[in-house]
């Protein structure tokens, strides 16, 4: 079912991360983190702390693994699904 969202958000694809930290590094807003877990290749992932992402995109920009990040702009109507995928 599709759903307006009312604040932005980033989801990061734990599997395609190797945990560069660039998008870390370059969020203005400060709210990215390194994980304590591993992905299946053996990388600490980068994760959403989940509140306060402004929808910049500069996080998106700054990975060098293309599909790994995908920045949901506050207002953007959405699949409800997108927030139980990892």
């Amino acid at each position: 079912m599709p759903i307006t969202l009312e604040k932005a958000f980033i989801k990061i694809e734990k599997e395609q991360c190797k945990g560069c930290t660039l998008c870390i590094e370059v969020c203005p807003v400060k709210v990215l983190k390194i994980s304590d877990k591993f992905n299946s290749r053996g990388y600490h992932y980068s994760e959403y702390v989940g509140d306060g992402c402004t929808g910049c995109g500069v996080c998106f920009y700054a990975c060098p693994e293309p599909g790994a990040i995908t920045v949901y702009k506050r207002g953007a109507v959405v699949d409800e699904k997108i927030f139980s995928l990892n």
